[in-house]
């Protein structure tokens, strides 16, 4: 897909964080958190503007660092604790409009998803622009199937599906979860629905040695294990094409 459409990708940054505080920015393999997601968008020449949206003027510096527009502080209201992705979207949005700029796409990207990369997002919007959808999202198979989890329940294991307990895993249907990483929309349809999506989201699946949560700082650890591997991956097969 050419950088013929009229895209945003807004990265979504706010400069509160109980658990890891100032995550957003913390240094990860080298760099700001935040900056992975600055690059991908950029390197993906899919985005009219990258902006972020964030309400700390610590985070606003790093993101223009990084080549991002940081064309209006987040409000008050969708800076809180109690304000939604879905709150922070519709803000900038509606900004936009106000200032006279209107989008046909965009690409909601968390800033502490530093596997986002180029070619996930153009995997994505392409599927977005192409399949004529409304929503795209990627996702991630669970490694063990859910069908067969299991609950503690006065003190002993019980199944929460007991009928799925004898059941072989191969019999039982796949099932996925958000990576937690990025949303690809058609902006016109998202604003109609404020996110709920009726017709819902296609899917693009990613492997799970390219999805972490990061609430904790185990979970940096295990990050970064896991980005290592993906970058070396990456090195080996541009290696592989060069030659």
């Amino acid at each position: 897909m050419g950088t013929g459409i009229n895209a945003v990708a807004i990265i979504t940054a706010r400069g509160g964080s109980k658990r890891i505080p100032g995550k957003n920015i913390r240094e990860f393999m080298g760099k700001p958190m935040l900056v992975y997601a600055i690059e991908a968008a950029l390197k993906s020449a899919l985005f009219r503007e990258v902006m972020v949206s964030t309400d700390d003027e610590t985070i606003a510096r790093i993101a223009r660092g990084a080549g991002a527009a940081v064309p209006f502080m987040r409000s008050a209201e969708t800076s809180n604790d109690f304000a939604t992705t879905d709150d922070v979207l519709m803000e900038v949005l509606e900004t936009y409009e106000k200032r006279g700029e209107t989008f046909d796409y965009m690409a909601c990207i968390y800033p502490t998803a530093p596997f986002v990369t180029a070619k996930k997002l153009a995997d994505a919007m392409s599927l977005l622009v192409e399949q004529d959808a409304s929503g795209v999202m990627p996702v991630v198979r669970y490694s063990f199937p859910p069908q067969r989890g299991m609950a503690i329940r006065e003190g002993k294991l019980v199944y929460c599906y007991p009928e799925n307990a004898m059941k072989r895993s191969q019999d039982l249907e796949p099932m996925y979860h958000d990576s937690g990483q990025f949303y690809c929309y058609h902006v016109e349809r998202y604003r109609a629905c404020r996110g709920d999506l009726p017709d819902g989201y296609l899917p693009i699946v990613v492997p799970e040695t390219q999805v972490q949560d990061i609430d904790n700082p185990s979970d940096l650890e295990l990050a970064e294990l896991k980005f290592r591997m993906m970058r070396e991956t990456c090195e080996r097969t541009e290696g592989r094409t060069a030659r």
